[in-house]
């Protein structure tokens, strides 16, 4: 689970496939006492219809839990060097309940699951995204 770096950009693969890749910076869950949290940064891809769900409900900035397997290529660079590639091809990706940041001070809609929103203080907010179709699911 992290928060994705980059804008999404979805491509189509010469063979008709849907495809989107990002990294994703995930903070480290310890660190030692007076030092800085520390950040990871993973490649990952995302093909077909898990390609466009990424699109349409994420975007830079945005917390995304991903599942999927981590994988390595060796492919030569631009220089004729071998090099080695290793991503996380994602299987699934879902919601976090992140909330939206807060506009004038109300509350906006919510990010994550309809149950997500449900079970805020904020029932109106909460009613709003309930009844917002907006979702995929």
């Amino acid at each position: 689970m992290g928060r994705i770096v980059n804008d999404i950009e979805l491509k189509t693969t010469p063979q008709g496939l849907t495809v989107c890749s990002f990294r994703l910076a995930v903070d480290r869950p310890y660190q030692k006492t007076g030092e800085e949290k520390k950040t990871d940064f993973f490649n990952v891809v995302a093909w077909r219809q898990t390609a466009e769900f990424v699109k349409n409900y994420f975007g830079k900035g945005r917390m995304i839990l991903i599942e999927g397997e981590l994988q390595t290529r060796q492919y030569t660079d631009k220089n004729g060097n071998p090099s080695t590639w290793t991503e996380v091809v994602a299987s699934s990706v879902k919601f976090t309940g992140e909330k939206k940041a807060e506009s004038n001070g109300n509350p906006s809609e919510y990010y994550g699951t309809p149950q997500a929103a449900a079970n805020t203080a904020n029932s109106q907010a909460a009613a709003t995204v309930l009844d917002d179709g907006d979702y995929p699911f």
